[in-house]
């Protein structure tokens, strides 16, 4: 809690506060009267990195003196600068507390309690790390949820979540605020996070403070600030962009205040998407002139086509022709997957819908009661909301049909379908337009839109309001958004690090990643790929991977196992932060040496021997001679080395293992760790 006072106190640093005041305003994060504002990062119940120069910042009047003071003895001052901007530095003991810390800025007095003293990790990425404990139900779970959380009380873990935000420009603060573990609080807390600060704790014994800043399906460069991504040729005027996008947004928030507001911020979030209306009866009846619509071919997200980075209400509109036998008899209607909610009508009536998070995964399926089938032409409308991220009834063309149900009949329903964007959504807000226009086309432009995706934007809310408060490391895992263009990825991904260190000014602070786990991703994405170039991050100083090609699950992009995620990621923070002896990781390839028929194989973090696990008798190694055709390969152990040949081949030239979406390990080593995907040549796709 922050507490702001209206006259100056007297207090003992070093033992207490008598505190006797006039509270003005609480848990705001600023004042008016004296024009003070700080972070939310600061609050009750925070961790500060031990044994550190830990600074405090904020904003004041200039000239106004600043004081801080702690229960621990240590103190600064300093006077606010012409820009409104003040800093002071305070060297915190080691792990420990619950100390006290006030902050005299003028007149005004903020005081914060229950602060430890520990480790604190920045824990980051998207859906991955921001998937909580509670999993995301109905096809998105967390391995034994129902009893971690009943367990997960832990006074000395504190968590911290940064809310949702973008910004087209580096911003002073964030929403969030700090919280004891219990089990209420780390239920929708990251769950890789917390099962990483949980084992750090268990073998530290210091407190742990886990900050934690994500959102599912964004690219790494959303994560990147706009000066570092304008180093790079892909980006070069990214800068000149988003600065100039801040008068287009102006004129785009005009336009939109000019249109009826729903609102659906005080709704329960259970219940924020339910009973909305979106003029659900006009646009869904069957004999609506929808002629004029603009025509998108399904399925796809609506991001590749017109509609672009938009979040909001899309209705869709198609008629079909089906036999005049189906007349008066129970149809099957099938969608595929639709991201994130929907409402769908046949002939005008609801046949079926979704309207609560966490199914955009889920295929729709929907029964069609005989008695609207009452001629040969059937009209399907489908109203779908998104709030972020990828939008659009997405997925497989083989999964778009309209059956004769209990049959094999069938109408493909892929192709061309008319669609209106009908609703803007911002801010747990949406704008409504005049169904008898196009309003959407009238939109003003915005050559960079303040989106989840937009590059810059999630570094500009969600981590520079962040900086600088002291960290001791960062758990990143991310990469399943960047796996269309894995060799960008290879330059933004050290970028990125290189852009947070710089900008934190502490020097090259840890900075541990998973590596993103098998799946069956659709259409020509080779994830391999993205895995080799996280592989190649760990060129850069002080880094670590946690490999998950044994944990993942091929079918779902969300593996449930994210107590592993967590523990491995904690070893290496153990092995190289805390000198704790324990294995951090698999084996790692390291070079190669062809040797007549065969090639031979040697790794980093054997651990005194490799072993080899077949999945289905299939060891997941190929290899290939010049010809690069690639054979499956024999492979035998030798102590830390692999021996690779094949029967087919006369003389081998290169290896690739676990090479493909969904290939899971089977190369571990004596700890049990897996082996990171890995190939020998350099050859093009």
């Amino acid at each position: 809690m922050h507490v702001y006072v209206a006259y100056k106190l007297g207090y003992n640093v070093k033992k207490y506060f008598v505190l006797f005041f006039l509270i003005v305003a609480v848990c705001t994060g600023q004042t008016k009267k004296d024009n003070i504002e700080l972070p939310r990062i600061f609050s009750d119940n925070m961790v500060l990195q031990q044994k550190a120069l830990v600074p405090f910042w904020g904003k004041a009047l200039p000239g106004v003196m600043v004081k801080a003071n702690s229960s621990w003895g240590d103190s600064a001052e300093t006077v606010v600068k012409e820009d409104s901007t003040w800093r002071v530095i305070l060297k915190t003991p080691e792990a420990g507390g619950p100390y006290n810390i006030s902050l005299q800025i003028g007149d005004s007095l903020v005081a914060y309690k229950n602060v430890l003293s520990g480790e604190v990790w920045l824990c980051s990425g998207q859906s991955n790390m921001e998937m909580p404990l509670t999993g995301w139900p109905p096809s998105n779970f967390i391995d034994s949820s129902k009893k971690e959380i009943a367990n997960a009380n832990y006074n000395d873990i504190r968590l911290f979540t940064v809310e949702r935000n973008v910004a087209s420009l580096p911003q002073f603060n964030c929403k969030g605020s700090w919280s004891e573990c219990n089990s209420e609080t780390a239920a929708s807390f990251s769950a890789t996070a917390y099962f990483f600060g949980r084992k750090l704790y268990e073998e530290l014994h210091v407190p742990i403070g886990l900050i934690h800043s994500s959102w599912g399906g964004t690219p790494i460069e959303s994560w990147t600030s706009g000066k570092y991504l304008g180093t790079i040729d892909e980006y070069k005027n990214i800068e000149e962009e988003l600065n100039n996008s801040s008068s287009e947004l102006s004129r785009l928030h005009q336009w939109l205040n000019s249109f009826p507001i729903v609102d659906v911020s005080r709704k329960e979030s259970d219940h924020r998407w339910e009973g909305l209306d979106f003029h659900d009866s006009f646009l869904a009846a069957p004999d609506f002139d929808d002629s004029k619509w603009h025509i998108m071919k399904l399925p796809a997200p609506w991001e590749t086509g017109e509609v672009g980075t938009w979040d909001g209400v899309v209705w869709f509109r198609k008629k079909i022709n089906i036999p005049a036998d189906w007349i008066g008899k129970n149809l099957l209607l099938t969608l595929g997957p639709i991201d994130d909610m929907d409402i769908t009508y046949i002939n005008g009536k609801k046949v079926g819908g979704f309207e609560k998070l966490g199914f955009y995964d889920v295929d729709r399926v929907y029964d069609v009661p005989a008695e609207l089938v009452t001629d040969t032409s059937i009209s399907i409308a489908v109203r779908v909301l998104d709030t972020g991220g990828m939008g659009g009834i997405y997925g497989k063309p083989a999964k778009m049909k309209l059956f004769l149900k209990g049959t094999k009949q069938k109408v493909s329903l892929a192709g061309e379908w008319r669609f209106l964007p009908i609703a803007e959504y911002d801010k747990r807000k949406f704008y409504l337009f005049d169904p008898g226009k196009q309003d959407f086309y009238d939109r003003p432009h915005v050559a960079r839109e303040v989106a989840p995706s937009t590059p810059a934007n999630l570094y500009n809310a969600m981590i520079a309001p962040l900086i600088p408060y002291r960290i001791k490391g960062v758990i990143w895992y991310q990469g399943e958004s960047n796996t269309t263009e894995p060799q960008l990825y290879k330059k933004l991904f050290p970028l990125m690090i290189k852009n947070w260190r710089e900008e934190w000014h502490q020097g090259d602070f840890p900075f541990y990643y998973v590596q993103i786990a098998p799946y069956e991703y659709d259409g020509d994405r080779e994830s391999q790929f993205l895995r080799e170039a996280q592989f190649e991050t760990l060129s850069v100083p002080k880094t670590g991977m946690a490999v998950t090609l044994d944990i993942g699950n091929p079918k779902n992009i969300h593996p449930s196992d994210k107590q592993d995620v967590g523990k491995r990621l904690a070893l290496w923070a153990l092995a190289k932060d805390y000198n704790i002896d324990v294995i951090y990781s698999g084996p790692l390839y390291k070079s190669m040496k062809r040797k007549g028929n065969k090639i031979i194989l040697s790794f980093d973090h054997t651990d005194s021997g490799l072993v080899i696990k077949e999945i289905n008798g299939d060891n997941n190694f190929i290899v290939a001679g010049k010809n690069k055709k690639f054979r499956k390969a024999d492979v035998k152990i030798d102590g830390d080395k692999l021996i690779i040949s094949s029967k087919k081949i006369r003389r081998p030239y290169a290896v690739r293992y676990a090479w493909g979406n969904a290939k899971e390990a089977t190369l571990f080593n004596n700890a049990g760790l897996p082996s990171s995907s890995f190939r020998t040549d350099d050859w093009d796709k």
